[in-house]
Formats: structure tokens, sequence, C-alpha cells
């Protein structure tokens, strides 16, 4: 049965990947139903405030589902939120079993959808997959438990670990199709983070470009200090349904953001400082209480160094290209005081390796 338990929810599994990057602050959830052997519906939980991936998945099915078993990724809800809990959907249609890919990490909940079908007299099987979903929703799980959104830093970088020239020209260190893979990201987080340094030196817009279609920008946050980001600069300029947060020590008398006629959609975010610096924990909690679940950090290498150096980072993106700079005085992927022994480096875990033509991809998560 375990097989068989296994192929369907690998299908549940395609269907959860279809609401990635949409359904935040909720997780990706899909459902499948099966009766007799075969695959009557299936459906995924779109948008947060949208019908969940068991009631998509019904209301395809009609009344035929009775004796069927239900495959969803995530254990089903036995609460009132925005929608109606779940479980009496399921109960009222008549399934006999359900099998759940992992629990609800919701401190809260978790559980409760499970027992109270097993109460009803469903058959309940939990952990099918578990490991894939864990993956599929890590943002979700670090922001329900801990209240601060999932991290993720990107670089890019040369065979001899530079990501830009003295003179912080870096496009393109990688080729087309690593780039596209890094908008794919961007499509996905909820948030895109930057240091002033990078707004100053490559006025990056942060948004998310397919060849194709176009994709769901995300918020774009500049951490800024001392509240140096230009009026002129894209981030603030733009044309883009995601607003901007500069994330600043300033408070009031924002230049033009005080003004009558200051640039929509873009607001501040006032953090204390550390040092001279600003509190990049503290961040992390205003952040998550925005309801933001994860952020891309894309640049550059002191707020880079800082993340690391707090132990803010929950997993890297790392490309390699095949391109030497030949020189000792490029910009490096992290800046500020590193650890004085290789015993003190920052070492991955759970790492995959993956080709972008020629450029190398390693991702993993640090172990602090």
């Amino acid at each position: 049965m375990q097989k068989v338990d296994t192929k369907f929810m690998k299908l549940a599994l395609k269907e959860a990947r279809k609401g990635l990057g949409r359904t935040s602050p909720n997780p990706a959830v899909g459902a499948v139903i099966v009766k007799e052997g075969r695959v009557v519906a299936s459906g995924f939980h779109k948008q947060a405030g949208m019908p969940h991936a068991e009631v998509e998945a019904f209301r395809k099915v009609g009344n035929r589902a009775s004796g069927a078993t239900l495959y969803v990724t995530l254990e089903p809800c036995n609460h009132f939120g925005k929608t109606p809990p779940c479980t009496e959907l399921i109960l009222k249609s008549g399934v006999k079993r359900v099998v759940v890919g992992m629990r609800d990490p919701n401190p809260l909940v978790t559980g409760g959808g499970c027992d109270y079908l097993e109460k009803k007299g469903l058959e309940v099987v939990t952990g099918i997959l578990k490991e894939e979903f864990i993956q599929l929703n890590e943002a979700f799980i670090k922001f329900i438990t801990t209240g601060r959104p999932f991290v993720i830093a990107k670089s890019a970088i040369t065979l001899d670990g530079w990501t830009a020239t003295s003179a912080h020209h870096s496009q393109w260190i990688t080729n087309e199709k690593s780039r596209g893979f890094v908008h794919r990201l961007r499509d996905r987080v909820d948030a895109v983070l930057m240091g002033i340094g990078t707004v100053l030196a490559d006025d990056p817009a942060m948004t998310a470009r397919f060849r194709a279609k176009k994709g769901k920008d995300p918020i774009r946050i500049v951490v800024d200090t001392n509240f140096r980001t230009p009026a002129g600069a894209k981030v603030i300029r733009h044309e883009s349904a995601a607003p901007t947060i500069i994330a600043t020590s300033v408070k009031g008398n924002c230049s033009y953001l005080d003004c009558e006629q200051h640039p929509k959609g873009v607001e501040t975010l006032v953090c204390p400082k550390q040092g001279d610096k600003l509190d990049l924990t503290s961040l992390m909690d205003k952040l998550g209480e925005k309801s933001i679940t994860s952020i891309l950090v894309e640049g550059g290498a002191m707020i880079l160094g800082a993340m690391i150096r707090a132990q803010l980072i929950d997993k890297f993106y790392v490309f390699i290209a095949p391109k030497i700079l030949g020189g000792g005085d490029g910009i490096p992927m992290a800046a500020g005081a590193g650890p004085k022994t290789m015993d003190g480096s920052l070492r991955l875990q759970g790492m995959r390796v993956r080709r972008f033509g020629d450029d190398v991809l390693i991702s993993g998560y640090p172990k602090y």
C-alpha cells in the first residue's frame, strides 16, 4: 500500500508546486482524490484567502468521492481562518481514507486535523514523502514556528571568488540560463533584500522577468541605515505593483518621502542600530510582523557578510562561473571580518549541485 500511496502523493506534490510563490503567508498545498485506483480530481491552493487544495479538488469531483482516498500534502485544517475547516468538507464527501504528507507545523494546530478525522472513523496515514514537503514549504515552516522569514542568500562568483571587478562591474558573471533561474527565484519569494551599496553602485530594478510572461515582482527591501537611497533609483521609481521598503534608522524627515508628491508604493521601516549599522535581527522580526515569509538576499558583499555573521541566512545559492579575474582587487562574495582559521568556516549541509550550461550552482543549508 505504501508504494501506491507514494505514487499518488507524488501527483499531489506536483499539484502543490503550482502554487509556489503565490500562497504566502500560507503554505503551498496540493490534493488528489483517488477512487478505484484512478485519479478522479485534483487541486491546489492558489492564493491566500482562496479555497484550500482539498476544496478545489472536491469541487471537481462533485458527489463521486464516496469511498475514495484523499491524498493531501499538508494536514487538513480543523479550524476557522479565512476559510472554513477542510475536515468538515472531507467528512461530508464520504471519503474513507486520508493520506497526509506532513502534519501542520503550526504549533497551535498541529495534529488537530488528523486526530479529528480519525476520531470520526476515517483511516488516516501520515508522513508519506514528508521530507519533500518539508523542503517544499521550508519558508512557511520557518515563519510559522519562529515568526521570522526564511532567508535565502544568492551570489554569483568567478572561479577565483569575486562577485565583481574593482570597479564594481558584475554584468554578467553568469550566463542567461543562470539568470533565468534567479528570476524564477524572485518570482517565488515574498521579497528581495539588498544593501544601500548595491543600490548606489548598480541601481538594480530587482523585478522578476521572463521571456514568455511577466513574473510576480517581489517586495524590494533596501537596508539603508542613514537613508541615502536616491530619489531616482529604480527601486524607488518603479512601475511594479510590489512595494519598496527602506529599512533605516532615520525617524522622519526622509527627504522626498515626506513631500506630498512622494513616490507611490514606497515606505520606511525604522529599526534600531547595532553599533553604526542597522540591527538586522530586529529587521527580520519586523519583516515577519508584516507576514513576509521569504527573502532573497541579492547584494552586496557588506550586507551578506553581516547577515552571515548574524546567523540569519537559512539557505545558500552560489553560482560559480568559469571565469577568472586574475587579480586581487575584486569584490568578494561577503565582506567584513571573517574567522582566523578554517575551523571557523561556515559549512553547508544538504548540498545539491546543478549545471546551467557552463555555470555550476551549489545550494545548501548553513550549519551554525
